[in-house]
């Protein structure tokens, strides 16, 4: 078959993924499986490997990473119903001031919460953080939003275990531990650079109250505009908002609105000036002081599993890169064996502090939030396999070699342009490591720096396709032109700043 049919059936199958969702709202997955098909039946598969290839692309890639993110969907149920997240936003406003929370937040949310479902992270995070924008000052508000919207959407696509991260490391056959050192290296300086420069420019004259922010709402308000909107909606987080009602008891019997009050009172405590928080607090405290003694070793155990699967995974990669061999430390450093370690941490935690039921209730929700997400994952597979088959690689290594322009530039453009028209981060980022799959070898350069850079093209221009576009919105109190300026412009220059930074992170590779 002949480079141009090649070419114009996969751009076909393409576009017509994208109009399925988009145009038509059809379901991501039967999209994928739809274009797939149709990719197969006009190229040299035929009748016959078509749906061969589909059904061994997907097996293959559920095979690599369902347990992985089934086993970081469960930790992170777990960790929601502990209320961690509201105790680590009230530690981090304790120990570094509500002028430094827009950066502390921003690389906790991106670095450490990726196994908890985006729209449930925000959600349960968003009302904290807008509480806390008040004791920040007049630019309180895009400064938290912005970076609310930069660290949950990199974090799901640039760190392990995000879903985004986890799927591109399988489709791109990325070690785990690979991925996850180079994603938090990328990502680290990605946010501090990204919040500071949104900063710099609200500063400047870029948000304007008066037609930027809505009048203040209640909470129950924010979440009812937030979880019924529909037009637009990101295909993947639309299954997802059921799974904690926002205001749901996530800390025993108090509910997210009890966890906003303590977080002001811990707010007025700093007073405001960003210096380290209880520096001011004596002996005899009254009942703040005393709750956050006793939220501090709770916090730090809740997370404590999680931490050593991520160092176990980190280490193998560590010992793989210094050309280390041991039997022990590689079954301990596979990426199963470290999550499965840290899951059953959690559980037990959960267990003592929850009580027998909730933690099984916890787990149940668990289990079903994780099913879409799984089956999309493996449909990229899918994808990816039938794009390779189907000779779409070949007629692309004949175009782009080893000595490729910018070849992370080129990966990065093709990601953004994908995001452009998708809306939806976790959907693009699979959707372009499929496509880009048997493009890899001929670029010359390590599978990590592929996926890394289809991971911060994926980021560019969220706009109002996406869920998390209108969640933010209602939740932040901002009118749809202030979300456009902190979500969309916000994390298009974190993508941006991201591949940029990772021209010179490549040499490390």
């Amino acid at each position: 078959m002949s480079d141009v049919p090649v070419l114009v059936n996969t751009g076909v199958a393409i576009l017509a993924m994208v109009v399925l969702i988009v145009r038509f709202h059809v379901n991501p997955v039967i999209s994928l499986v739809l274009g797939s098909l149709y990719l197969g039946l006009t190229s040299k598969l035929g009748l016959d490997k078509t749906v061969q290839t589909i059904t061994k692309g997907f097996g293959d890639i559920m095979a690599e990473v369902g347990l992985l993110i089934a086993f970081g969907v469960l930790m992170g149920a777990m960790l929601q119903e502990m209320g961690t997240i509201e105790q680590l936003v009230q530690r981090l406003i304790r120990v570094f001031g509500p002028k430094r929370l827009p950066y502390s937040m921003s690389l906790t949310l991106g670095t450490l919460l990726q196994s908890i479902y985006l729209d449930v992270l925000l959600v349960i995070s968003a009302p904290l953080a807008r509480s806390a924008s008040r004791r920040i000052g007049p630019l309180g508000t895009p400064r938290m939003a912005v970076a609310m919207a930069i660290g949950l959407e990199s974090g799901i696509v640039l760190v392990v275990p995000g879903v985004g991260a986890l799927a591109l490391a399988a489709l791109l056959h990325v070690p785990l531990g690979t991925m996850l050192l180079g994603g938090v290296v990328l990502i680290i300086p990605t946010i501090l650079i990204s919040v500071a420069i949104m900063t710099f420019l609200f500063r400047r004259g870029f948000w304007n109250p008066a037609t930027d922010e809505t009048a203040a709402e209640t909470y129950e308000a924010d979440t009812e505009a937030g979880s019924g909107r529909q037009a637009g909606e990101d295909p993947v987080t639309a299954g997802q908002r059921t799974a904690a009602p926002p205001t749901a008891p996530a800390n025993g019997p108090g509910t997210t609105t009890a966890a906003t009050a303590t977080l002001d009172r811990a707010a007025e405590e700093d007073g405001g000036e960003g210096g380290g928080g209880g520096s001011g607090r004596g002996a005899g405290e009254g009942a703040d002081g005393l709750q956050a003694g006793h939220e501090a070793p709770h916090l730090l155990i809740s997370f404590a599993p999680l931490l050593v699967a991520l160092l176990m995974i980190a280490t193998g990669a560590l010992a793989d890169a210094a050309n280390v061999h041991n039997h022990v430390l590689g079954f301990l450093a596979d990426p199963v064996v470290a999550l499965l370690v840290g899951l059953i941490g959690t559980v037990i935690i959960g267990r003592i502090r929850l009580g027998r039921q909730r933690a099984e209730d916890a787990i149940v929700r668990g289990f079903k939030d994780s099913g879409q997400i799984l089956i999309l994952t493996a449909v990229g597979g899918s994808l990816a396999a039938v794009v390779a088959a189907g000779g779409f690689g070949s007629v692309l290594r004949g175009y782009f070699g080893t000595h490729s322009f910018a070849p992370l530039l080129l990966v990065w453009a093709i990601a953004a342009l994908l995001h452009l028209a998708v809306g939806s981060v976790t959907i693009t980022a699979i959707t372009a490591a499929g496509v880009l799959a048997p493009l890899a070898p001929s670029l010359g350069i390590d599978p990590v720096l592929i996926a890394l850079a289809a991971g911060t093209g994926s980021l560019f221009a969220i706009h109002v396709t996406s869920n998390t576009f209108w969640l933010l919105r209602s939740l932040m109190g901002q009118t749809t032109r202030g979300t456009l300026k902190t979500c969309t412009v916000g994390v298009s220059l974190a993508s941006v700043v991201g591949i940029i930074l990772l021209q010179p992170i490549s040499l490390l590779f």
